[in-house]
């Protein structure tokens, strides 16, 4: 694993370009395949401008979801408490797997949730365990917990398929997630991923001796130098005036944040689901509920607005490619193809395959399954395959492949402070492993 690791990591240092290369990259081969696929160029540039703003609310949430998680970690509670919690490992093995489990189980809950949470876990076993441990393995660590987030409480897929009306019900019926995320196969998986992949993670760290990456000297001083809330000329003199007084007033953050928990109370208690919206809502509410003032909470809601930057800017061009691989036919053609080599059994597992082929330029898992479900579950009706296990398959393929796109890296390393070409060694190295782990399942199980 240190071997292959390091092949990925001098791969990815030389030639990974910035994740907004990649970006052009993938638009540009696919406006070429789109041209193979006899479309003119004004044809597919007009495919590429209608799918551009198709993920404008995702991209807010996401946005949102990575500047309250932000503040809500440095409110002085939480962040004590994280500090705390980053203590507990006394070892670099123990940072490696404890930061991987945490993620795990995060996203396990959420993928949202996974993304911020194993994020500032990462982050503070980088600030505690400074110049003792390889940061950028404890950061590919925490993301490559983001593998179970399809197979867990927010899985899209699953959790679509088991409401009623969703756009394939006519075709396969309404599936409980008790064939999904909670049946035998599923969690199998599951547990065998919690087992080899931390182990896989310890096995990629540097030899006793070697040198170790620590934590960006940024990040450091930003945690060191935190922005305090100004103090007026007036309010040294003893002279508060109002306006001074209301932003260091402890009720105004705090009858907001009431406001988001009776909301989340009512919300529960009418048996609501978790969802992006909800978790947003959640890091919002507890955030306001510990910030000790309004200056304080904003100040700390403008330290995550600067590390947004990548998801703002590079979300509308995958939607863009999104569109392209979906008008052309690209992405039917991809999960076509590999119908036409299955049978009953192997369905599951070759919808895995080309689900992490399709997720490379379709990096949605509702977008994803939008495209390549209906295809795949007429397939499954006409050979009689288990349209349940074909259904995760796509679902794995999509979690599968997250490590090798950097799409949904960008929240996670704009906290960790670190590139792209940082960590996809370590996640690249990941991707064999699970790959082999989450084929095996879906073939035996």
């Amino acid at each position: 694993m240190r071997v292959i690791s390091r092949l990925f990591t001098r791969i990815a240092e030389r030639y990974l370009p910035d994740a907004f290369i990649f970006v052009f990259v993938l638009t540009l081969l696919v406006f070429v395949l789109g041209l193979f696929k006899g479309y003119n160029p004004i044809q597919v540039v007009n495919f590429w401008e209608k799918g551009f703003f198709d993920l404008l609310t995702f991209t807010a949430q996401a946005t949102m979801m990575l500047v309250t998680g932000f503040a809500l970690a440095h409110t002085p509670l939480v962040n004590r408490g994280l500090k705390a919690f980053a203590k507990l490992p006394k070892s670099e093995v123990q940072v490696i797997i404890l930061t991987t489990v945490v993620m795990m189980v995060c996203s396990w809950i959420s993928w949202g949730f996974g993304l911020i949470a194993g994020a500032i876990v990462a982050r503070e076993m980088g600030i505690v365990h400074r110049g003792k441990i390889h940061y950028p393995l404890v950061v590919a660590a925490a993301y490559s917990g983001f593998l179970v987030w399809h197979a867990g409480y927010g899985g899209s897929i699953p959790q679509l398929i088991a409401t009623k009306g969703h756009f394939l019900e006519k075709q396969m019926g309404v599936i409980p997630v008790s064939q999904t995320i909670f049946a035998p196969f599923t969690y199998i998986i599951v547990l065998a991923l919690l087992i080899i992949i931390p182990l896989a993670n310890v096995m990629m760290r540097p030899k006793a001796g070697e040198a170790r990456i620590s934590l960006p000297e940024s990040i450091l001083s930003e945690e060191e130098h935190a922005p305090a809330a100004e103090i007026s000329p007036q309010a040294v003199k003893g002279d508060i005036p109002p306006a001074v007084r209301l932003e260091n007033s402890r009720w105004i953050t705090f009858i907001l944040g009431l406001l988001g928990l009776f909301s989340l109370i009512f919300y529960f208690a009418a048996g609501g689901d978790l969802n992006l919206n909800i978790v947003i809502l959640s890091f919002l509410t507890v955030g306001l509920l510990l910030t000790p003032n309004t200056k304080e909470y904003l100040n700390s809601f403008m330290g995550g607005s600067k590390s947004a930057y990548g998801i703002i800017l590079q979300f509308p061009f995958y939607a863009g490619i999104m569109g392209m691989m979906t008008q052309t036919g690209l992405a039917a053609d991809i999960a076509n193809g590999f119908v036409a080599i299955s049978s009953a059994k192997s369905l599951p597992f070759w919808s895995f395959i080309s689900g992490g082929i399709i997720n490379m330029f379709v990096p949605s898992g509702g977008g994803q399954w939008a495209v390549q479900g209906p295809i795949m579950i007429d397939a499954a009706g006409k050979i009689g395959a288990d349209m349940a296990r074909v259904s995760m398959g796509v679902a794995w393929g999509d979690a599968w492949t997250n490590m090798i796109q950097p799409f949904w890296t960008l929240p996670m390393l704009a906290i960790a402070g670190l590139g792209i070409r940082d960590i996809m060694g370590y996640t690249a190295a990941i991707t064999i492993v699970s790959g082999v782990v989450i084929g095996l399942g879906l073939l035996l199980l």
